[in-house]
């Protein structure tokens, strides 16, 4: 599987050495999903941050009806994984699935560990990502209690703009909180927001 995209990523952050570059690898693992393998459910703990290098990954949680309400989208390019369980290592609270066939590549959280002890640039590499990760969490719960249904889907839009055609209404109706009902009535209600 290839590393590139992954070490482009880290490579806009921080500059590793070959050797530095080698040993990272070497606490990478790969893997290979099919379209709705789960890599995590409610109530395991998560031992892995997965970075996507091809496909797409989704977090969510239910309700007591069943009904999703997905918290984030990981296409390729992004890193995903349930934080509060992986930094606690306490049960977590989300569901996450592979919306198509992905490929990942894993670091465990003990590798993760190591890493910051051996590289310790690799410190600043994550705490940037989580800087991110933070900034995107709070402005989306900010989003989701303050703005209308058109400009929540208007920000999905802009924040997956590789994904706008390629998730159904279904997904994409559970992440901005609404029935894919009411999202296909909005849509057809307001042409000029499907392109």
């Amino acid at each position: 599987m290839n590393h590139d995209l992954l070490l482009e990523s880290i490579a806009k952050h921080i500059h590793l050495t070959e050797d530095e570059r080698t040993l990272f690898l070497s606490y990478i693992q790969t893997k290979k999903v099919r379209k709705k393998q789960y890599l995590l459910l409610e109530g395991e703990v998560n031992r892995f941050a997965m970075f996507v290098t091809s496909g797409c990954l989704r977090s969510y949680n239910l309700d007591e009806n069943g009904f999703q309400y997905i918290q984030q989208f990981a296409p390729e390019g992004w890193w995903m994984g349930d934080m509060y369980s992986l930094i606690t290592q306490e049960p977590g609270h989300l569901y996450i699935d592979a919306l198509f066939d992905s490929e990942l590549l894993l670091i465990s959280k003990t590798n993760l560990e190591r890493l910051y002890k051996e590289i310790p640039k690799f410190n600043y590499y994550f705490r940037i990502l989580a800087e991110k990760s933070l900034v995107s969490y709070q402005t989306r719960a900010m989003e989701n209690l303050r703005l209308t249904a058109k400009e929540r889907y208007e920000k999905f839009c802009l924040r997956y703009p590789s994904l706008v055609d390629c998730l159904s209404q279904k997904q994409v109706a559970a992440y901005i909180g609404v029935t894919p009902e009411f999202l296909s009535k909005m849509l057809h209600a307001e042409p000029e927001l499907k392109s």
